[in-house]
C-alpha cells in the first residue's frame, strides 16, 4: 500500500478556498436565447413544448419567505436553469442556509394561441430539478410545493391562468450539508472530493399542453427471453366507467414491426427477430402511442412517442462456475468512468446538450462501455445520449444523511480495509440517526427508479456509496429491488459490505489491484413478480465481483485548474508519467477479468474543482490520454 499518497488525500478541515472561473468550450456560445431548449424527455415526447428557460428576475433575501404579496426587490436578472452560484447563470453568488432565492418571470397566452387544441385543455408546468425545495405560484395563486433537489416535478396551472400575461414566481430554499436532505457531493465550505454547493432552477422549466384524459406516464420493461416489450401506461383524468382504447406501433428505421389495439392499459408487443442492444450495437426501437376513445378509434385523444431497446441484465455463472455480470445472458465486462457531472460554468448544470454528448462519446472512444453516474441524477437527455451512443450506466441513488464521520467513514477504510467490513451503518457517523431522513429515503429512492426505470442504458443501480447516509442496510437494499427487478444492485460501493445486492464491491486507491474474493453467497432479497420473472430466474446466488473505484491518477494542468490546492489519490509530474501510469493500469486491470472480475470503474473522467483525478481537464479542453 502507498501510506504517503494514502494520508495525502486526508482532508480533516474543509477549507473554503475561492475557485477560479474556467470556460468550457461551449460557454461563450451560450445565450439566453439558446439555453437549453431542447426537448427535455425524449422518451415521452409531445407536440406541445413551451420552454421556460431564458432569463428571470431575482432576488437572494434573508428572513421570512416572500410571497407574490410580498415580494422583494429584484436584483438583477439570472439565467435559467443554472444556479446562482454558477458563472453561466449572471449571478455568481451562493445562496445560504436560511435565506431565499426568488424567482419571477411571465408568460403570455391568449384564446387564440393555440386553436388545434381541445376543449377543456390543462397546461402543466414541468422542473426538471430544483434545490432544495421551493414553492411555486402563478398569478399569485399557491400551486404547489416541493422538497427534493436532484428529482422532477410537474404541477397543473390551468386553474391560475388568464388570458394574456401570467406571472410566475418560485421561492427557494436550501439547507444543502447543514441538514439530512439529499446532497450528492455539495458543500458550502467546498474542498477536495467535496465540491461547491448550488441551489434553485438547475434543470429546464417548460409546459406542455395536455387533454382532460392524457397519458401521465409510461413504464417500459423489455422481457429479452420471451422476444417482448411490456408497457404500462399511467392515465390522469381518466373516468373509471368510461373504457379507453391504447393503440401502439413499433417501428424500427422506419418500418412498421409490431403493433395493437387494447382497452387494457398493461399489454405485450412480440418484437420479431429483435437486435439486442449493447454498447457496440445500441439499436433503439420507436414506440408510438395513442389514447383514444373506444366509440370512435379514429379520435385520437393524447399521442407521444417514445422508444425502448431489447436487453437484459443478470448476474450468471460462466463455464468455470465464477459468477458474472451479464448483459443479454452473456458475461460482458462492464469497464467504466466515475462520472460525477461538474461542470466549471454551470456546475451540476451542463452548459448545453453538446457538452453531454462530448464526454460520453470521448470516453467511449477511450475504450470504456459504462459510466457510473455518482452522487447525482442527469437530466433525462444525458441518460437519452447513453442509450444511442451505446454507455452503460450505474446510477447511484443520491446521498444524503447529515455531517459524516470522515475518519470512519473514508480514511479509516481506505488505510486499514479489514475495518470496512461489516454493520458501521447503526452509528452515527453516517448521518442518518433522523427517522425523517429514513422517510426521505425510501420516498426519494422509489421516484429516482420509476423516473429513470425506461432508460435501457441503466444497469445497475448503486444503493449506498463508502457508508455515506447508509442505514438499515438489508432492508434499504430490499426495497430498491422490489422497485426494479430488471437490473443489478451494487449494495454497499467501496465498503460497509451486508453481503447482499449482486456485488462484492470495493474500492482500492493505494494498494495492489486484485479480484475481491466473492465466497459468501448473496442474501435472498424479496424481489416483484412481473413480466421480467424469467430473467430473475437467471441469477445464481452468488454476488460478481467488482472494483467500484480505482485509479485517481492526479495530473494539475496549470491553466486548466480551478484552485492551486490539489487533491488526488496519485499525484504525477507530467503528462508522460500519467499516460504510462494509465495505460499499464488499464492493462492490469483487463487482465484480471481472468480471475473473476466482472467490472471495473476509474476515477474520474474529469477534474473537478480541487480534484485533479479526471481523464479530461474541468474545463474539457484537455484529455490527458492523448496530450503530447
Amino acid at each position: 500500500m502507498k501510506i504517503i499518497d494514502a494520508i495525502k488525500t486526508v482532508c480533516l478541515k474543509q477549507e473554503n478556498i475561492a475557485v477560479k472561473e474556467l470556460k468550457t468550450p461551449w460557454t461563450d456560445q451560450i445565450t439566453a436565447a439558446n439555453a437549453w431548449q431542447e426537448y427535455p424527455r425524449p422518451q415521452m415526447v409531445r407536440d406541445s413544448y413551451l420552454n421556460l428557460n431564458g432569463l428571470w428576475d431575482y432576488a437572494i433575501t434573508d428572513g421570512p419567505v416572500p410571497t407574490p404579496a410580498a415580494l422583494p426587490d429584484w436584483q438583477g436578472q439570472i439565467l435559467v436553469p443554472f444556479s446562482p452560484e454558477a458563472p453561466l447563470s449572471g449571478v455568481r453568488r451562493q445562496l445560504m442556509p436560511g435565506q431565499t432565492l426568488s424567482y419571477q418571470r411571465t408568460f403570455t397566452l391568449t384564446k387564440d394561441s393555440d386553436p388545434a387544441l381541445p376543449s377543456g385543455a390543462h397546461l402543466l408546468l414541468h422542473f426538471g430539478a430544483v434545490d432544495q425545495r421551493c414553492q411555486v405560484y402563478v398569478n399569485g395563486q399557491k400551486l404547489g410545493e416541493h422538497e427534493g433537489g436532484y428529482l422532477p416535478f410537474s404541477l397543473d396551472i390551468t386553474a391560475a391562468l388568464q388570458d394574456g400575461t401570467n406571472t410566475l414566481h418560485v421561492f427557494c430554499q436550501d439547507d444543502s450539508d447543514t441538514s439530512y436532505h439529499t446532497r450528492g457531493k455539495q458543500m458550502i465550505k467546498r474542498g477536495g472530493m467535496f465540491y461547491t454547493a448550488q441551489s434553485g432552477i438547475w434543470q429546464t422549466v417548460w409546459m406542455e399542453w395536455v387533454p382532460t384524459c392524457y397519458m401521465a406516464g409510461l413504464r417500459l420493461t423489455p422481457n429479452y427471453d420471451e422476444s417482448q416489450i411490456h408497457i404500462s401506461v399511467s392515465t390522469d383524468g381518466a373516468s373509471a366507467e368510461k373504457p379507453l382504447l391504447y393503440r401502439a406501433q413499433v417501428t424500427s428505421k422506419g418500418k412498421l414491426i409490431a403493433g395493437l389495439s387494447t382497452e387494457s392499459a398493461d399489454f405485450s408487443l412480440v418484437i420479431p427477430d429483435f437486435v439486442p442492444w449493447t454498447p457496440e450495437t445500441p439499436y433503439l426501437y420507436d414506440l408510438s402511442l395513442e389514447l383514444c376513445d373506444p366509440a370512435d378509434p379514429a379520435h385520437v385523444i393524447d399521442r407521444v412517442e417514445s422508444y425502448f431497446a431489447m436487453r437484459c441484465v443478470t448476474v450468471e455463472q460462466d463455464d468455470k462456475g465464477i459468477a458474472r455480470l451479464c448483459l443479454n445472458h452473456k458475461p460482458y465486462f462492464q469497464h467504466g468512468l466515475l462520472d460525477q457531472g461538474y461542470w466549471p460554468d454551470g456546475l451540476l448544470t451542463a452548459p448545453c446538450d453538446a457538452a453531454y454528448i462530448y464526454d460520453i462519446q470521448t470516453m467511449k472512444d477511450a475504450g470504456f462501455n459504462m459510466l457510473r453516474k455518482h452522487c447525482k441524477l442527469e437530466p433525462l437527455r444525458w441518460y437519452y445520449h447513453c442509450d444511442r451512443l451505446g454507455m452503460l450506466v450505474w446510477q447511484d441513488i443520491t446521498n444524503g444523511g447529515s455531517s459524516y464521520d470522515m475518519f470512519h467513514l473514508c480514511y479509516r477504510p481506505t488505510i486499514l480495509p479489514f475495518t470496512a467490513d461489516g454493520a458501521y451503518d447503526r452509528v452515527k457517523g453516517t448521518g442518518r440517526l433522523d427517522p425523517a431522513s429514513h422517510d426521505e429515503w425510501y420516498r426519494e429512492c422509489e421516484t429516482t427508479i420509476r423516473h429513470l426505470y425506461n432508460c435501457p442504458s441503466i444497469v445497475s443501480w448503486v444503493v449506498f456509496n463508502e457508508g455515506w447516509g447508509q442505514f438499515d442496510t438489508e432492508k434499504a437494499t430490499a426495497f430498491a429491488k422490489a422497485q426494479d427487478s430488471t437490473r443489478t444492485f451494487d449494495q454497499a460501493s467501496g465498503w460497509f459490505d451486508h453481503q447482499g445486492g449482486d456485488m462484492k464491491s470495493v474500492h482500492n486507491y493505494f494498494r495492489k489491484l486484485v479480484c475481491p474474493p466473492t465466497n459468501t453467497a448473496s442474501q435472498e432479497l424479496p424481489t416483484r413478480t412481473d413480466i421480467s420473472a424469467p430473467q430473475d430466474a437467471n441469477h445464481c446466488g452468488m454476488r460478481a465481483a467488482v472494483i467500484s473505484e480505482y485509479g485517481g491518477l492526479a495530473l494539475p494542468l496549470p491553466g486548466h485548474i480551478t484552485t492551486d490546492q490539489v487533491y488526488g489519490y496519485k499525484n504525477l509530474k507530467s503528462a508522460e508519467e500519467f499516460q504510462t501510469r494509465f495505460l499499464a493500469m488499464m492493462k492490469h486491470i483487463l487482465s484480471l477479468e481472468a480471475d473473476g472480475l466482472s467490472a471495473a470503474v476509474y476515477t474520474q473522467v474529469s477534474d473537478i474543482e480541487d480534484e485533479v483525478n479526471g481523464v479530461l481537464t474541468y474545463d474539457r479542453k484537455i484529455n490527458k490520454i492523448t496530450i503530447k
